[in-house]
Order: structure tokens, then C-alpha cells, then sequence
């Protein structure tokens, strides 16, 4: 029952959940919880199929006429059967390489995001303009460009860039805004967030991931950073300075302010975040990880454990 549940759970979580949320509005009045349900959602499909795969195969350790699980996993192929015992087998090495492919989108995300990051910050410092920048605040880089574009390079050497077109298109309102935009993205490390659901959808397979979640993380980082900027500059001048920089294009591994224009500016003209769906939204975070653990894992793990002991 133990791995139907875990099953059950990680195909929801996977595919139907994320699509019903995806096309859920009430996100953009509460980004901060919806981003938190989101992240959620995410540690418990995983959990889950870790799970399922786990408490299938723990039927290995089932114990013997001598009533002690067996301590070898060929000891059981006279109790279960030559097809059951390769059917426990078979879930145990898969989910192994479930782990070992989590494992190794996590570091393919980082490596790869990490050195077009740093190739593109090389190139940015060799070209770009020096422009002053408060204290504390990432380095500035100008590229001669025409075109109004604004985005930042996270990590350890952040750098905020914007360009020619951008100075000269936005006033001194509009500069401000997109600037504390740029700015939230890096003081909150919104990379970080965006990678771990960048390896968690490689990881899954194709027949059960859903782009959902990674197209909804990306406007509710968007969304908190327009937020930052509003309680700084206020919503018009950043409504303004986002319609200037849609078309501005953002390289891979950037964050930049001209994606998801449409929904944001109008977020901005119609929208204010709600209290009452955040408290929902948290509530739900903590049922979808906690509930299950407690009505599931727990006790299996107490049968895991007195199988275990001598």
C-alpha cells in the first residue's frame, strides 16, 4: 500500500497537479506563497518516487522462515519467485538511477549555467561601459547597443547590464525602477531557485515532466522582483520601463526584465497581493509535504526499522 501511495502521488505531482496550477490566476496575487506551493510540489514528487521505488523493493527484505530479513538480495529468490524477485530487483536499480540522474542534471544545471554565465560576464567586462553604482550594489555594464534591454548575471562576480537605447528611452523614474528590479533578482538569489527546477525537470522522464512548473517559477521570480521594484519606484514607472525592454533579448543563464511582459504589466494595472491566498497557499506547502509523510512514510519507516533490527 506503502508504494501505491507513493506512486499514485508522484504521478499527480508530476504531471496534473503542475498543469491545474499553471493555469490557476490567483499566483499573481500572492507570487512569494505560489512560488513557496510550487517548490513544494517539486521536493514531494521527488520524495515520492524515491519513495515508491524504495518500499517496492524494501519487499526484499521481507523476512525469511527464520524470521530475519534476508542479508543478500539473491536470498530471496526462493521465497518470492524467480518474476517477482527481478520485479523488486529491477525497481531497485531503477531507482538508483532515478538518484544518480537527479544527481547528475543538478551538477549538468550548475556547470553549464555557471560557465555560460562566466563567459558572457568576460565579455560583458571587456566591451561594456563602467558606469557607478551605489555601494553595495553589483557592478554596472553599458553595451553600445540601440535597443532598450536590461538584465543581470547572478552569482559570486554579479553584474547588472543595460544598455545604450535603455539610458536614453527610460527617464530617470524608469531607470530607477528597472534597476531595483535587476538588483532584487540578485539580492534574492532567484538563480538558485530557477536552477533547482531546471534539474528537476531534466531529471524526470519525458513521459511524466511537465514544462508547467519551470514556465510558472520563471514569471513568479519575475513577479517578485516587479514587486521590489514597485516598493521602491512605484508601478508606473516600471510598467513603463518593462514595455520598453520586451523586446530586448537575454542570453542564456541571465535574468533579464523583458520576459512575460504582457502578464506582468497588467498585473501591475490590476492586481494587489492578497493576504488570505498566501495563508492558503503556505497551508497547502506544508499539507502536500507534510501530510503524506506523516500518513505514509512514517509508518513505513517504523516497519523498515523493525525489520532491520536483529
Amino acid at each position: 500500500m506503502s508504494a501505491l501511495a507513493f506512486t499514485l502521488l508522484a504521478l499527480l505531482l508530476a504531471a496534473p497537479v503542475p498543469a491545474l496550477l499553471a493555469r490557476s490566476r490567483w499566483p499573481l496575487r500572492a507570487p512569494r506563497a505560489a512560488l513557496v506551493l510550487w517548490q513544494a510540489i517539486a521536493v514531494a514528487a521527488v520524495l515520492s518516487a524515491f519513495s515508491a521505488g524504495i518500499a517496492t523493493a524494501s519487499r526484499l527484505l521481507m523476512p525469511g522462515p527464520d524470521g530475519r530479513p534476508t542479508a543478500t538480495l539473491a536470498g530471496d529468490i526462493g521465497r518470492l519467485g524467480w518474476p517477482l524477485w527481478f520485479f523488486y530487483v529491477t525497481v531497485l536499480v531503477l531507482t538508483v538511477l532515478v538518484g544518480a540522474r537527479l544527481v547528475v542534471a543538478v551538477l549538468q544545471v550548475m556547470i553549464g549555467t555557471r560557465r555560460r554565465r562566466a563567459r558572457h560576464r568576460m565579455l560583458v567586462d571587456l566591451v561594456g561601459g563602467v558606469s557607478p553604482a551605489p555601494r553595495g550594489h553589483p557592478p554596472l555594464r553599458v553595451l553600445q547597443v540601440p535597443e532598450p534591454l536590461a538584465y543581470c548575471l547572478p552569482g559570486v562576480r554579479a553584474r547588472v547590464v543595460l544598455s545604450d537605447g535603455t539610458l536614453t528611452r527610460l527617464d530617470d523614474d524608469e531607470l530607477a525602477a528597472i534597476l531595483s528590479h535587476e538588483r532584487a533578482h540578485l539580492r534574492a538569489r532567484h538563480d538558485l531557485v530557477l536552477e533547482a527546477f531546471t534539474a528537476v525537470h531534466a531529471a524526470f522522464p519525458r513521459v511524466v515532466r511537465s514544462a508547467h512548473a519551470l514556465d510558472a517559477v520563471r514569471l513568479l521570480i519575475e513577479l517578485l522582483a516587479d514587486d521590489a521594484a514597485v516598493r521602491t519606484s512605484g508601478r508606473r514607472p516600471l510598467g513603463r520601463a518593462l514595455v520598453a525592454c520586451a523586446a530586448g533579448p537575454v542570453p542564456a543563464g541571465a535574468l533579464g526584465a523583458g520576459t512575460h511582459t504582457v502578464v506582468r504589466v497588467r498585473r501591475l494595472a490590476r492586481h494587489t497581493n492578497s493576504r488570505t491566498l498566501a495563508v492558503l497557499a503556505y497551508a497547502a506547502a506544508a499539507a502536500i509535504v507534510g501530510v503524506p509523510t506523516v500518513a505514509v512514510a512514517v509508518p513505513w519507516l517504523f516497519e523498515l526499522q523493525r525489520l532491520m533490527l536483529p
